[in-house]
């Protein structure tokens, strides 16, 4: 779809959601929120924290302090990550969570514009600065997919795609294991819960292909890493991760 029937639909969208839901914010029921910034108030989007130097040159962990030479945190030096770096545009703190929270598993789709803005104003800048092939967002089991009836790292990546004029390969990766919600589970849990839960679809060959790995929250990079393993041993070339959240 071209970037201007992208934007014709999501204008007569937020015109609906107009028709049918008061402009007021979906967070503290207070104030003015309108469809267009995903029904978030200024007051609000005061708790939003973007993620700024320093963070760890891998995975992005935030840290505090005046930090100024690279450096690479201690989880990422005691696992075996197969993605050059990761990026995420926000901290996951209460807010940003329940949205995504509200987003994913109640369908309020509302909220879409509120987050990818969140990840247009991080990413957009980076990611414009370099040669970068594809986005390939994280896919769910089919089972989860038929269940929720949408994949949240597919729409955000629709919507950066438009941003950066980067296409998107949704199709490229498929999970194969309906693993467990990675939530309650440890670092070495959660990396062998998805250690075999992706493959190339129709056993493609890659060709040095440089990869935006695209996700709404990265805790680990188990989820995330699991997938550029198969990427790189396929033949595709950098794979960086960008995700709307970062958990701490």
């Amino acid at each position: 779809m071209s970037q201007r029937k992208s934007l014709i639909l999501q204008n007569w969208w937020n015109a609906g959601l107009s028709f049918f839901y008061p402009e007021v914010c979906q967070i503290c029921a207070t104030h003015r929120g309108i469809p267009g910034e995903g029904y978030i108030c200024s007051d609000c989007w005061t708790d939003v924290r973007f993620i700024q130097p320093p963070f760890c040159k891998r995975c992005g962990l935030p840290y505090a302090g005046e930090i100024t030479a690279e450096f690479e945190c201690s989880n990422c030096r005691e696992m075996d990550l197969h993605f050059s770096s990761a990026r995420s545009a926000v901290v996951a703190n209460g807010l940003v969570l329940d949205v995504i929270h509200r987003y994913k598993y109640l369908r309020a789709l509302w909220f879409e514009p509120f987050l990818a803005d969140l990840l247009l104003r991080q990413a957009k800048p980076v990611l414009s600065e370099q040669k970068w092939d594809w986005i390939v967002p994280v896919p769910l089991h089919p089972l989860k997919q038929r269940e929720r009836e949408f994949n949240q790292a597919a729409r955000l990546a629709a919507q950066l795609s438009c941003a950066i004029n980067i296409p998107v390969k949704s199709k490229l990766l498929e999970r194969v294991e309906f693993t467990r919600t990675q939530t309650q589970l440890t670092r070495p849990q959660r990396m062998a819960n998805v250690r075999s839960a992706f493959r190339l679809r129709n056993n493609l060959r890659l060709n040095g292909e440089r990869i935006v790995l695209l996700d709404d929250v990265l805790t680990t990079g188990a989820t995330t890493s699991a997938c550029a393993k198969v990427l790189r041993k396929a033949g595709a070339g950098e794979i960086c991760v960008w995700t709307v959240a970062r958990g701490l």
